[in-house]
């Protein structure tokens, strides 16, 4: 009997629905299975934890506690061997070792004036506990490792932070609080805390400055005989990706700080974070503005020095406008007793701005001596008797004769360096009167008899030799060039545009080179 094609495909049809409704039947017995082991498993939990943890129950609450937290669990006596280090040794006795590793989750703000900064850390302790060991029921049931819920029921270490200053442990929504039991007695204790932690601060290098913050850790009660505590060697600090505003992390380092007191050697570990300094924002908050105050202050060089409200107003806001900002960067600082470096970077441009200033109060005395000097000129010039008169009791000044008082207008100080730097008026044979510079060196003539007649030898005093000498080697450049400036006021504002640039050119080369080329890495 030959089968026909639709009796084949019907054929096929029942065999796959068939294949489909024991597939089907066999997922639904794996989920049945698979929600009973799970189901058996939770059990299993809540019997360890109760073996472990609680000897009897009633209403859902232990009334008789096998555990007792108030003992510390045995340590290891070869605690140094870190690769036994949370091994115990039942026959010895030693300290208990608590591996300790954190991730830090953020740093929120770094404060000079307070020397303190706040961090946010996940903060994980490990340790050895043999009476929280359920090996037993891991070879029945699997069960590797148990989450615990009440981390009061449990010892756990009297760890503190030395440097805190304010700390808490997170509870949104829940206490931030971990707990896992491995079968082997291991106990993982982990929890989210933000502290505010003292950093003491060297400012000595302020703002091109690094800081070392710490992150120390001890026991509060334990001795070192009791309990020990070491970094994870794999990782024992992991670090967030941090944004902060002023710094950047440059590193960390973790190191052993252990502390002898009066009462015993207590275990202590640290973390240091060493902080460097985002220069840029000082740069263009302080360093450029003060920049532009100096030479804004050397404007006054090209006023003219007749322009009195012009160049006292600008000097004096300048000035004021410089000691604010001193000010206001002084009100984020704590007042420490060495000298930082942006102290070393204000007080100099404070001291060219006020240079500038003092600059303005010399151009205006020399100006104003300048118009008495003229107006005593036209006077001369109206009475050439008198002035010549005068002209002779100077020269017999220098020559050491007697000197007869003038009036005061005539004994200025600015008058007496004119006629010593330009010459004194000398009277010729047709008494005309000539400015010679050779009057600084007073001939003493001495009369010597001879066969021709008298012969008039010049002699030269020693005293006005050497000044003539020192004259004569002052460079003749300056002189033709200060002699293109009619008044002393314009030489001084003329010598004021060139020497106070480049004053504080040096000034720059010198603190850049000091401060930032040769600085240290580490400011202790």
């Amino acid at each position: 009997m030959q089968s026909t094609p639709s009796t084949m495909k019907g054929t096929l049809i029942r065999s796959f629905f068939s294949l489909w409704i024991v597939t089907l039947a066999w997922i639904i017995i794996q989920q049945v299975i698979n929600v009973s082991a799970s189901r058996n498993q939770r059990n299993e939990e809540k019997k360890i934890l109760d073996e472990l943890l609680c000897q009897e129950t009633r209403d859902k609450k232990c009334v008789k506690d096998v555990y007792d937290r108030r003992i510390r669990p045995s340590g290891s006596a070869n605690y140094s061997d870190s690769q036994n280090a949370n091994m115990s040794d039942p026959d010895k006795d030693g300290p208990c070792v608590v591996t300790v590793n954190i991730m830090v989750r953020s740093i929120s703000k770094i404060s000079d004036l307070d020397m303190e900064y706040s961090t946010q850390l996940t903060f994980r302790q490990e340790w050895t506990d043999t009476r929280l060991s359920f090996t037993h029921h891991f070879n029945r049931t699997g069960i590797k490792a148990i989450t615990l819920q009440e981390p009061e029921r449990i010892w756990k270490p009297d760890i503190f932070f030395k440097n805190e200053k304010e700390g808490h442990i997170h509870e949104m929504i829940l206490p931030n609080v971990f707990i896992r039991l491995g079968h082997e007695g291991s106990v993982l204790f982990s929890l989210r805390l933000s502290l505010v932690l003292s950093c003491m601060m060297n400012l000595k290098y302020y703002p091109l400055d690094k800081q070392e913050c710490a992150i120390v850790m001890a026991s509060y009660g334990y001795t070192e005989s009791d309990i020990v505590f070491v970094w994870k060697e794999k990782g024992p600090v992991q670090v967030a990706p941090l944004h902060l505003p002023t710094f950047e992390l440059d590193k960390n380092e973790t190191g052993i700080c252990t502390s002898k007191t009066a009462t015993g050697t207590y275990s202590c570990i640290e973390l240091k974070l060493t902080f460097r300094r985002e220069f840029s924002f000082y740069l263009i908050q302080i360093y450029i503005p003060c920049i532009m105050l100096v030479i804004v202050s050397w404007v006054s060089f090209w006023l003219d020095p007749n322009a009195i409200p012009a160049r006292v107003s600008l000097g004096v806001t300048t000035l004021l406008t410089m000691a604010t900002q001193i000010s206001g960067i002084n009100a984020t600082l704590p007042p420490v007793s060495y000298i930082k470096a942006i102290d070393v970077w204000t007080g100099v441009c404070l001291f060219f701005v006020f240079g500038a200033l003092l600059e303005f109060a010399l151009v205006n005395y020399a100006s104003r001596s300048d118009a008495h000097r003229v107006a005593r000129k036209k006077h001369e010039e109206h009475s050439c008797s008198p002035h010549t008169d005068h002209q002779y009791r100077q020269v017999e000044h220098v020559l050491g004769g007697q000197i007869e008082w003038d009036p005061p207008w005539q004994r200025k100080w600015e008058s007496r360096l004119e006629s010593k730097s330009n010459g004194f008026p000398f009277p010729n044979s047709d008494n005309t009167l000539t400015v010679r510079s050779s009057i600084m060196k007073p001939f003493q003539q001495q009369q010597q008899q001879s066969k021709g007649g008298i012969i008039s030898t010049p002699i030269i005093d020693s005293k006005y030799h050497r000044i003539d000498a020192q004259n004569e080697k002052k460079p003749q450049w300056l002189d033709r060039w200060l002699r293109n400036f009619q008044s002393r006021s314009k030489r001084i504002d003329v010598l004021a545009r060139i020497t106070f640039p480049t004053m504080f050119s040096l000034f720059n080369l010198v603190y850049w080179l000091a401060y930032v080329r040769y600085s240290p890495e580490k400011n202790k």
